[in-house]
């Protein structure tokens, strides 16, 4: 699921030159409601603080396109209306939403859409239509390579990581990580001591547990959504397991519920992110003061890489200088943003022939006290790693 990528057709539809007077309609979708809703409607509110952004000067900004100025200067200073669809999480619900939001509501691109099962379904009928889908929290491979690092890097400090367990729930993001992170272990020489898939609506993950713990690796890597990730941390309490070190691959992890909920029995668990505050004063701090603002938390990992994404569309409706989807599409596939134009820790923005950002990156944060700080890469950490992880003792 983590990394924007863009889901795009040849054919064009619906496709006019705007106006300034004309509002540039933005389809906007995620899980609002469901298992994943509080997830949604972050990312949903990043989506509209950045529109704000966009459509207002924020001087306080300089150097993210856009953020400077009022609206879309290449279209006659037109400013950005959103419009916005809950999926539920279902992927037809998904597509339904999708198919609204182009035929009825008119939108020239869309953003979203959180799980990967729905992105898959609602960009396929965004393909058929014509109009562009940016995706900010895809999957990529390089999260997987990322976490092999990491664990050599423990290897070289001396700390035992032989074995690692993955546990996944089994749609499409929780499968196709899971063979991704499998795939990535074999190469670096990581013994996949068990692959434990699971339906993410379950209520009970007891044999799961168990069975981690009877296999006892030494690192586990969960893949999973909001309301799983919070069970299995209350889950591994009640059975007394406890690796040595938890990863999370951002997703439930990341949801502004899980730090509330787990936060005593969770201490030091990992997650992945390319978002950080910064120092009092930067611009990813003034961001973040503008989120708390308006939400009254702070922006996470996929909070953040989904107002990137909103950023990058933006930049390149403004650069096509029109709402016609292919030339929006052509203006998206010659993007070449470098970091200091960006909220998020990438080393740029720059699409593939598939749509995937090849300049993406991330690194790795660690559960202490009552927040996540950055531990790895080293140059990018903020407080020293704790190995083995505490969490509830």
């Amino acid at each position: 699921m983590k990394k924007i990528g863009i889901a795009l057709a040849l054919t064009t539809l619906f496709g006019s030159s705007a106006m300034a007077a004309e509002p540039v309609k933005i389809g906007v979708i995620f899980p609002l409601s469901g298992n994943a809703g509080a997830a949604g409607t972050s990312a949903k509110d990043a989506v509209e603080l950045a529109a704000e952004i966009v459509n207002t000067a924020h001087p306080e900004l300089k150097g993210i396109p856009l953020a400077e100025g009022v609206g879309l200067p290449n279209l006659g200073g037109a400013k950005i209306g959103l419009i916005v669809a809950d999926h539920q999480g279902n992927p037809s619900t998904g597509q339904q939403q999708t198919l609204r939001l182009i035929t009825q509501e008119k939108v020239v691109a869309i953003v979203g859409a959180y799980q990967s099962s729905v992105s898959s379904a609602a960009t396929q009928v965004a393909e058929r239509y014509g109009i562009p889908f940016v995706v900010g929290d895809s999957v990529a491979a390089d999260f997987a390579n990322n976490y092999m690092l990491f664990l050599n890097d423990m290897k070289k400090e001396g700390r035992k990581v032989a074995s690692i367990a993955i546990v996944n729930e089994n749609t499409d993001y929780g499968t196709s990580v899971a063979g991704t992170v499998k795939e990535a272990a074999a190469k670096a020489g990581f013994t996949v001591a068990a692959q434990i898939p699971y339906s993410a609506n379950s209520s009970d993950v007891s044999p799961q547990v168990l069975q981690l713990k009877e296999k006892n690796a030494d690192a586990v890597i969960f893949i999973s959504y909001t309301a799983d990730s919070i069970l299995y941390m209350k889950t591994m309490k009640n059975l007394d397991y406890m690796p040595p070190m938890i990863i999370g691959d951002d997703s439930g992890f990341s949801d502004p519920s899980f730090l509330p909920a787990v936060s005593d029995i969770a201490q030091g668990v990992m997650n992945r992110s390319a978002w950080d505050i910064g120092k009092p004063g930067s611009r990813t701090y003034v961001i973040n003061e503008l989120f708390k603002k308006k939400t009254g938390h702070d922006l996470d990992d996929t909070s953040g890489r989904d107002m990137q994404a909103f950023f990058v569309l933006a930049d390149a409706i403004n650069r096509a200088g029109s709402t016609e989807p292919d030339k929006i599409r052509a203006a998206l596939q010659a993007t070449d943003l470098k970091p200091d134009q960006l909220m998020m820790g990438y080393r740029g923005v720059k699409f593939d022939e598939t749509g995937q950002n090849t300049e993406a990156a991330t690194y790795l944060i660690q559960l202490q006290g009552k927040e996540y700080k950055a531990v790895w890469p080293e140059k990018s950490a903020i407080a020293k790693l704790e190995w083995p992880m505490k969490g509830w003792r």
